[in-house]
């Protein structure tokens, strides 16, 4: 069986090295996050034409394409530079949340520079926090990019019954169901940042409580060592103060007799 030193070494052995795997894994899921964001961003396919629809089209949150006429030419719209040409308030809302979730994943990964400079553990809360606050503009984005459904370039396309949160005769396309998914990612990530950071300041504490633990048993030993030390001393002394006391009493004995003798 180990000495409870040794058991407790391994056992810290270990949780760093999982820990570190855990960080790892992490770092990789919050990269893949950001480019779903960055596609849901860009990518002009949240909703789009059916098999009954007036027009061919699809709609993204600024851009938007729609069929020209009986050829069903594609004629596309809207760019995010240019919020005017968005056609409707509601694209222009959700167009502003899903870009700003988009710029704080990316500042996340740039704060992984922090990692060089900072505490891990502080590190891994803001982290966790910018994923929280970018999970929750993409719920925003998500719920209220419906609610421009009803607006009048939606209609050509998906026929005059869309209404808000009502699609008609359209579906929902790809880039949208991407983006709900990425409301989990952002979750399950912010979550698991916190608990890295709190797990990093468990070790730290532990790391801590260690070395002072090992400082005061170095510092009682010591301070046992030069008790015993002085102790032996004043022994010494004692033995050395009780043998020339002995000397001394000898000494004048043999001397009376000596004196004694010669009377």
């Amino acid at each position: 069986m180990l000495p409870a030193s040794e058991a407790a070494k391994i056992y810290q052995t270990n949780y760093v090295r999982n820990s570190r795997a855990i960080g790892v894994l992490w770092a990789i899921f919050t990269v893949l996050f950001a480019i779903v964001t960055v596609v849901c961003f860009i990518q002009p396919y949240w909703i789009g034409d059916g098999a009954e629809t007036p027009q061919v089209g699809y709609f993204g949150l600024f851009h938007y394409c729609i069929g020209n006429g009986v050829a069903r030419e594609l004629t596309c719209y809207g760019t995010f530079s240019d919020f005017s040409s968005i056609p409707s308030g509601a694209f222009k809302a959700a167009s502003f949340f899903v870009g700003t979730s988009m710029m704080l994943v990316l500042a996340c990964i740039g704060c992984f520079a922090l990692f060089f400079f900072c505490s891990t553990a502080t590190v891994f809360k803001i982290c966790g926090w910018m994923q929280l606050a970018a999970g929750t503009c993409l719920v925003l984005g998500c719920l209220i990019y419906p609610d421009g459904w009803d607006a009048e370039q939606v209609k050509r396309m998906c026929g005059e019954q869309t209404d808000k949160y009502t699609i008609g005769k359209c579906s929902v396309r790809w880039a949208y169901i991407l983006a709900i998914m990425g409301i989990l990612d952002a979750l399950i990530l912010s979550f698991l940042a916190f608990v890295l950071g709190n797990r990093q300041d468990g070790l730290m504490g532990d790391e801590l409580l260690g070395d002072k633990s090992g400082r005061i048993r170095k510092l009682a030993v010591a301070s046992c060592g030069s008790v015993v030390g002085r102790v032996n001393e004043l022994a010494s002394d004692r033995s050395l103060n009780k043998a020339h006391t002995r000397d001394v009493v000898y000494n004048r004995t043999r001397s009376n007799r000596i004196s004694v003798s010669g009377k």
